[in-house]
């Protein structure tokens, strides 16, 4: 099917055309001719770079020549911001599109101008909660990654935030996304869609284990081997060498940070590249950081090697991303959070190890689904003549089970991970709260709309351990206790039937805070009369919306002692022979991190102390300042006199500084170390700077920064 033979305007098949796409794939047109552009709802589980992306395109294009309004759904920040770049190009044919990354408690009202807008799941959900009235002319919702229905983590927000965009406009048209969906025709069902079901790659995939020096492939009925003449004696140096000899990119899959930094480090001792400036320029740009990380990143960069994971800074790992892209970057290795979502294919997927640790059992194999998700990332379209994703195998047996288990298998289904208290909790309250049930029956139906009903409901009716009759009763008894909860904590108010929120859960539904968090803030800010820095940071670190740092070895001692020193400042200390004492040092070791960094202690020195990474660093930080932001409105609702504290916190946690250089951090291309700089040769304030001149600051930060702080203080920003 070709382009040109699409029911779509001229401009936009010439748009089309004009960057070279002319002929549908086949998984494309099978969707066009099961309604795609009729309106038909559509579930796409089709591999990588199979064109899921330009389905949603057509559907969002046709809908908003007819006068419609799309969003965009996606997992990730990164993913959302390579969306919405994306997207932006179709500013040729006016279309308008918009990102939402804001504040959870805010509107974004401004954003109803735009034809598409981009959000991840999170984003979609608080909008939703705060009654942003362009959501109600949404027409067209694209749901990327939709296997992410699985996750605890965002799952349950994922599939409550389309029951409430279904329950809004029942007509709204849906494409759903995936590239592994083990129970595809499930979810299509709940989704009332149609499913396109294919393994078309435009660029083939072979999958296979290495032993020794052969690589044994299997897959579609076919067998294979291929000898590597063994250039290294390392497996995986091996295997990236024999893949970069016919100019071929690899991506390394390890199972831990650590472990991915390793081999980066040992690839790109093996590369012996020749001297690029491209790749010197990266490497400079990335060693004005002076953290360890950045330094051994850069040293792998200079050699077109790199490493990526979630402790890097966004800005490195931006750098890492796009010279992988450009084909600068020859060799990436990374955690297996890089398989979801970011567009970066490989020639050669090396899957280092198959094997995750799990806290609770020790070193686990993945699911089945993460491995195809990691092995859908191999093959560039127009680049590369085939695609390879290689387990590796230490023995015959290993080889064999790895054929077996992960090559020749489907994923493992999804499964709704709504039916928990933990789950519910905040869903029900913001249900509760945007007036989409104010009865007990009317919750019940609401939640009927959710995936987790309807996969109860099939499954039941398959024979299984619950009938339809004991899902609901099942589902009842959950209900019923998140209903006292947030009744006994005055959230909302139970009369016979009715149910309505009060002020307090009307403020934490649209703060999208949990309840129990919004519950654990309350009772620590009427305890006390008085509180310091390290009081309300620990609070918040007793939220379950923090995550918290794990306790190492080395760790005990020292934090065991601040606990102690520190005592009378903490709302609560638990018995040291309390089960949850551990784990009130663990909320100590987050919380003493967060005062080291509002009391701008160096980040080299916080992360060596402290055992993570500049990315974990500024990813505790921004949660801790939404917490800490919604800390200081619920404080305020209470009337508690620990306001002013936390909402000067909430401006210190988004910077890393001390209360006197907030005016100065808030000029774009400050910062805290610029900041502290200036502050201390005699400048406290924008007004001061421009007093100065750009001479005079520019002997502080360097004239290009000095030029450019003028600048911005000068157009008010």
């Amino acid at each position: 099917m070709k382009i040109s033979d699409l029911p779509l305007p001229p401009d936009i098949i010439k748009y089309y055309e004009g960057t070279g796409i002319t002929e549908l794939y086949p998984p494309q047109a099978e969707a066009v001719e099961r309604g795609l552009l009729g309106e038909r709802n559509i579930l796409a589980a089709i591999p990588t770079a199979s064109g899921k992306t330009l389905l949603a395109e057509l559907a969002m294009l046709n809908a908003i020549r007819s006068g419609g309004k799309a969003m965009y759904i996606v997992p990730l920040r990164a993913l959302a911001s390579e969306k919405y770049e994306r997207f932006s190009g179709f500013s040729d044919l006016g279309v308008r599109v918009g990102i939402s990354s804001g504040d959870f408690d805010s509107r974004d009202e401004y954003l109803g101008s735009n034809d598409i807008i981009v959000a991840t799941s999170e984003k979609a959900d608080s909008l939703l909660r705060n009654e942003t009235e362009w959501i109600h002319g949404l027409t067209t919702l694209i749901v990327d990654e939709i296997h992410l229905l699985d996750s605890p983590d965002r799952g349950p927000t994922l599939e409550v935030t389309i029951a409430k965009l279904r329950r809004i406009n029942p007509k709204i048209h849906i494409i759903a996304l995936s590239a592994t969906v083990g129970n595809a025709q499930m979810i299509a069902d709940w989704l009332d869609a149609e499913c396109i079901l294919s393994d078309w790659r435009p660029v083939d995939l072979r999958e296979g284990v290495f032993l020794g020096d052969t690589i044994y492939f299997r897959g579609k009925g076919s067998e294979s081997e291929v000898n590597l003449s063994q250039s290294h004696r390392d497996t995986v140096i091996a295997l990236v060498l024999d893949t970069m000899q016919s100019g071929g990119q690899c991506l390394i899959f390890d199972s831990s940070r650590r472990n991915a930094v390793s081999t980066a480090v040992r690839v790109s001792k093996a590369l012996k590249l020749p001297d690029n400036s491209d790749l010197a320029d990266f490497a400079d740009t990335v060693r004005e950081t002076d953290t360890d990380a950045a330094q051994k990143l850069a040293d792998c960069i200079k050699q077109g090697a790199a490493f990526h994971h979630a402790g890097l800074l966004p800005e490195h790992r931006r750098i890492v991303e796009d010279g992988f892209r450009n084909n600068v970057i020859k060799v990436i290795a990374c955690t297996p959070t890089l398989a979801f979502g970011l567009n970066l294919p490989a020639r050669r997927v090396i899957i280092k190890s198959y094997r995750r640790y799990d806290p609770n059992y020790g070193m686990q194999p993945i699911p089945i689904l993460e491995y195809k998700q990691m092995a859908g990332r191999a093959g560039r379209p127009h680049l590369d003549p085939s695609g390879e994703s290689i387990l590796i195998a230490k023995s015959y047996p290993e080889l064999e089970s790895l054929l077996e288990h992960y090559i020749e298998s489907d994923p493992e289904e999804i499964a709704s991970k709504l039916g928990t208290e933990s789950a519910l909790r905040s869903h029900i309250l913001s249900a509760i709260a945007g007036m989409f049930a104010q009865s007990h029956d009317e919750l019940m139906d609401f939640l009927k709309l959710t995936f987790f009903a309807a996969q109860q409901e099939v499954q039941g009716g398959q024979g299984g351990q619950r009938t339809p009759d004991t899902s609901q009763s099942y589902l009842r008894e959950i209900v019923d206790n998140v209903l006292d909860f947030l009744c006994e904590n005055a959230m909302i108010t139970i009369s016979e039937e009715s149910l309505s929120a009060t002020p307090l859960g009307r403020l934490v539904s649209r703060l999208y805070l949990d309840p129990l968090g919004a519950a654990t803030i309350v009772d620590g800010l009427v305890s006390r009369d008085s509180a310091s820095d390290l009081t309300l940071l620990h609070l918040i670190c007793k939220t379950p919306d923090v995550r918290n740092l794990y306790l190492r070895k080395n760790d005990y001692a020292w934090i065991y002692n601040f606990a102690s020193d520190r005592q009378n400042e903490f709302t609560e200390v638990p018995s040291e022979s309390d089960s949850g004492y551990e784990w009130f040092l663990s909320e100590v070791k987050t919380a003493a991190l967060l005062l080291d960094w509002t009391s701008e202690r160096q980040d080299k020195e916080i992360e060596a102390k402290f055992g993570v990474g500049g990315g974990d660093v500024r990813g505790i930080s921004d949660t801790a300042q939404w917490i800490m932001y919604a800390t200081a409105q619920i404080s305020g609702h209470i009337k508690s006199p620990h306001t002013k504290l936390a909402r000067d916190l909430t401006d210190r946690l988004k910077y890393g500084v001390k209360p006197e250089l907030l005016r100065l951090v808030g000029v774009r291309g400050v910062g805290r170390v610029r900041a502290r700089k200036l502050y201390d040769a005699g400048y406290a304030t924008p007004e001061s700077l421009m007093d100065a001149g750009e001479q005079r600051i520019g002997a502080i930060v360097g004239p290009k920064i000095a030029k450019n702080v003028i600048k911005e203080i000068e157009s008010g920003g």
